[in-house]
This record gives C-alpha cells, sequence and structure tokens, in this order.
C-alpha cells in the first residue's frame, strides 16, 4: 500500500510553477471534511488545532523538469530547465509533455558519438515524433507548456524505491499521512500543513507564506542530498535526518535537541546531518520562527534515479506526528 502510495504521488506532473495537477491531487486526499485554502500563487494550506502557538510542516510540490519555450522548424521543442540539475541528466532522456489537457511522450535526443562533439542542455530538444512546426503546433504543444521526465519507478531489494520526483513528493505525501493522524486529535496549537510551489527555483512558494504568517516553529519536509564526504555518516536506512546545516541556513540547535529527546522517548532512530542546497525551512528564519529541516537521505538527488528506503519514510511520519501531537 504504502509503494503504491509513493508511486502514485510520484507520478503526478508538476514543475516549479505549474504545480496545479499535484495540488489537485494532494487535495483529494485529504481527509474528508477538512478545510483548505489555496492563496494568490498556488500554496496549498490546511490549518487545524488553536492556540497562541503555531507550528508549521511544509513540503514543496514542485519538480525539477522543462519549460518549452518554442517549436522548431522541424518540429522539435526548445526548453530551458527547470530546476538545478546537471545537463548531463537530460541527454537521450525520455520525458512527458504536458500541454493543456493532453500529454505527449518525447525524447531527448542525442548525437551518435561517432557524430558528436560536448554539449550543453541549451543545445538540446525534445522530439516528439513531428517533422515540421505546423505538425507540433497543430498537437496544441506550445510556450508555457512543459515536460518532466518520464517516471520508472524500481523497488530495489524489498527496501528501497527509486524514482523521479520523490524530491519532495515524499514530502508531500508525509503530509498528507501526518493530517491523517492528528485532524481529530485536540490540539493546543495550532498546525499549519503548508504544500509549497515554486521551492526549486528560489523558495517562491514559502516567502509567500511567511510574508503573511508568522509561525513559532517550521518543520522543512524535504530531502537530504546524500552521500558523499560533505554528509559525513548519514546514511539510508538509519532514519529520517535533521538538516542542521547546507548552503542557505543553519537550524535550530534548541529546537534540534527537543526533536532528538522525542524521537529517542519514541523509539525513532534519527540522524543529524549537514549537505548542500537549501530548503523553504530557511526563508522562516527571516520572519524570526525557529526551524528545522526534517529530511530523508536520498541518493542521485535531482536525477531520474533518486532513491529513499521505505523504512525511513515510515519512521518520518511516525516522528511528525509525534510532533504534530506536540
Amino acid at each position: 500500500m504504502l509503494l503504491e502510495e509513493i508511486t502514485e504521488i510520484c507520478q503526478v506532473p508538476g514543475i516549479s510553477g505549474r504545480e496545479e495537477r499535484v495540488r489537485k491531487f494532494i487535495i483529494s486526499k485529504l481527509p474528508q471534511g477538512v478545510e483548505y485554502r489555496v492563496d494568490a500563487i498556488g500554496n496549498l494550506v490546511v490549518s487545524v488545532g488553536d492556540g497562541r502557538k503555531t507550528v508549521c510542516f511544509m513540503a514543496h510540490m514542485d519538480e525539477i523538469g522543462f519549460l518549452i519555450t518554442g517549436i522548431l522548424p522541424n518540429g522539435n521543442l526548445t526548453f530551458r530547465k527547470v530546476g538545478g540539475f546537471d545537463d548531463r541528466v537530460a541527454l537521450a532522456s525520455h520525458v512527458t509533455v504536458i500541454a493543456k489537457d493532453k500529454q505527449f511522450d518525447g525524447v531527448i535526443g542525442i548525437t551518435p558519438p561517432h557524430l558528436s562533439k560536448e554539449l550543453s542542455s541549451e543545445e538540446l530538444s525534445i522530439d516528439v515524433g513531428t517533422s515540421t512546426y505546423e505538425e507540433t503546433e497543430n498537437l496544441g504543444i506550445s510556450v508555457m507548456d512543459y515536460a518532466v521526465f518520464k517516471k520508472h519507478v524500481s523497488f530495489l531489494n524489498n527496501k528501497f524505491i527509486a524514482v523521479r520526483s520523490l524530491d519532495d513528493r515524499f514530502g508531500c505525501l508525509a503530509l498528507i499521512k501526518t493530517l491523517r493522524e492528528i485532524h481529530r486529535v485536540n490540539l493546543k496549537r495550532r498546525i499549519d500543513f503548508v504544500w509549497t510551489v515554486q521551492e526549486e527555483i528560489g523558495l517562491k512558494g514559502a516567502k509567500a507564506y511567511a510574508s503573511d504568517n508568522k509561525p513559532d516553529v517550521c518543520y522543512a519536509v524535504d530531502s537530504f542530498a546524500c552521500c558523499s564526504r560533505l554528509t559525513g555518516n548519514v546514511k539510508l536506512g538509519e532514519g529520517p535526518v535533521l538538516r542542521m546545516a547546507d548552503n542557505s541556513a543553519i537550524a535550530s540547535y534548541e529546537e534540534m535537541k527537543k526533536i532528538v529527546k522525542i524521537a529517542k522517548q519514541s523509539g525513532i532512530p534519527l540522524q543529524i546531518g549537514v549537505t548542500g542546497g537549501g530548503t523553504d525551512g530557511s526563508v522562516m528564519m527571516e520572519h524570526n520562527t525557529k526551524m528545522v529541516p526534517i529530511t530523508l537521505a536520498v541518493k542521485y538527488l535531482h536525477s531520474q534515479a533518486e532513491y529513499i528506503s521505505v523504512k525511513d519514510f515510515e519512521h518520518l511520519v511516525k516522528l511528525l506526528v509525534c510532533l504534530a501531537k506536540g
């Protein structure tokens, strides 16, 4: 069941700025009767409980991908990358092109090594099987449509799942599952569940939420790029990771100690680590909110083979529920 849920949410396409399908999917999975709101830029917010203190759980809906910028005379689609990923990831990839209410298979071709020179993504295009500008236009594909890597799911050694867009669809699912567990609990504080937009291109959704809300504590549920010399002893399968420092912020040491204590009391394995990149949580610090990203170690982040431990995910949800209940 869990593997099916992770697979299902990862299959929903939605690059930064085009998260509407992901948002619709999440709304369909909310507990019956729970009220939600969508702000002006597309963040989805559910508030439960009441009290003087506010806690925020955040996960971003967007994924890396391609924004269609034009159609070439030969029918191929030009694009720009959305989000940070190595150009090599795009070479010879299968993609799904999303155009209004339709979608099309496509490939990003690569010249055979017998004929090629080194290329950058700016020289690549998406081939959807057409041969003229008009043929592609007649399919209904146009500028501002988008493409995502075609999703292939692998279950490895009955322990791990690998699929594109685990970053941060596992976080989105973890928030859904946490909300299901606690929405009927008599909470003594307000808890905001926030599914944000445009994290991959500059934490835009978190900035919008922060401009109107001032929670006391924020937990950004996101990825921990693993595993390298920088990330130390953090490993898949050893529990969620408190992402205490990255390129965007240093998290609250005081809050870290509190989480470690709760995890220990609840028998939840927990890791503490340092990595690169940034999370939505860093924005909240600028508004005087204590923040700790609660993450999962992800191998091969921002590639087509993002890879997490299923057991780590289960422990993540358990930890979030404990924190939500206070």
